[in-house]
């Protein structure tokens, strides 16, 4: 089979689209026939070696497709289930073998395609907005990167939980997109926590943050006493080490990094979640924006716009 791989840790050139041998289900595992792998900043990090996986590697954490073959002991799979997945690397490829535990069953009105451009990040802003932030109506909440796939589904999330949304974007085009996601507010990153203030003095209950280094002061100051900072993503970097007494002098604010491993950690759990996201896909509650559908052959090109920032909503890769 055709699939990227990454022989060491580094930029995007290492990125080979190579032939390599087709992969074989074992004991609980399913062989998936990948219609389409969602591309997501977890895969930069992974090719980047910040989230070290062994070498060489096919990245892609996203993906769904129809089951091809079945492993020994597997009885809640069968071969031509229409199944997604996420968390488990090896999506950029035309064959992927996953845990059967993993598979999640695709309804009747979702597509693969929509599936692999949902589900990772759904699943997160469903914990984001259900979990680490229970949202409650009335509640006004700050999105960074508004327009991107993370920020779309979220501001529709948020807004589907009662919440009024600000928003943070780079450029006017992307400010609509986020106003049609529900987005009340919408301005640029320079000087966003002055403009939160102006909008709401007494400060937010909750900014949601996947950017990081750059925007992590200015969303401690948009945060109100006894409000939570959840950084849930470094898009433009790590946070440096900072004196927690900062937290005290906001008024005793409480800061979280989730991930989603956890959320996700029972198959119980799993379907739950996944059976809300795809529930809401396919009654058109949450809208699924795909910026662009790319080649398998052009994963590079697919990280440097996400990296470049050029992209609104999500981007696949199509083997």
């Amino acid at each position: 089979m055709r699939a990227i791989v990454v022989p060491a840790f580094g930029g995007s050139s290492v990125l080979d689209y190579a032939e390599v041998p087709d992969p074989v289900p074992g004991p609980g595992e399913v062989l998936v026939d990948v219609a389409a792998a969602g591309v997501n900043y977890i895969d930069v990090y992974h090719r980047e070696g910040r989230y070290p996986l062994p070498l060489p590697m096919v990245p892609g954490s996203e993906g769904a497709g129809t089951v091809s073959q079945v492993g020994p002991g597997v009885t809640d799979v069968v071969v031509g289930d229409r199944v997604g997945w996420v968390s488990v690397p090896g999506a950029y490829a035309e064959k992927a073998v996953i845990p059967a535990a993993s598979a999640i069953p695709l309804p009747a009105g979702v597509s693969p395609e929509q599936a692999a451009a949902v589900l990772l990040q759904g699943l997160t802003a469903h914990y984001l907005t259900t979990s680490t932030y229970p949202i409650r109506p009335g509640d006004t909440v700050l999105v960074h990167a508004a327009a991107g796939g993370m920020g779309l589904l979220l501001t529709q999330l948020a807004r589907l939980h009662g919440a009024r949304v600000f928003g943070t974007v780079s450029s006017e085009a992307k400010e609509r997109m986020a106003r049609e996601a529900g987005a009340e507010e919408v301005f640029g990153y320079d000087d966003f926590a002055k403009r939160v203030r102006e909008l709401a003095p007494e400060g937010l209950p909750v900014v949601y943050d996947g950017v990081g280094a750059t925007t992590f002061d200015g969303s401690l100051a948009s945060v109100r006493p006894l409000g939570m900072l959840v950084v849930y993503g470094a898009a433009s970097g790590p946070v440096p080490p900072f004196d927690l007494q900062r937290l005290n002098q906001a008024g005793s604010v409480f800061l979280t990094r989730p991930s989603l491993g956890p959320y996700i950690a029972t198959r119980e759990e799993l379907l739950r979640r996944s059976a809300d996201v795809l529930g809401w896909t396919a009654s058109g509650q949450l809208d699924v924006h795909v910026f662009a559908r790319l080649p398998l052959a052009e994963a590079q090109r697919a990280h440097d716009d996400l990296e470049g920032r050029k992209t609104v909503g999500k981007l696949l890769l199509i083997p």
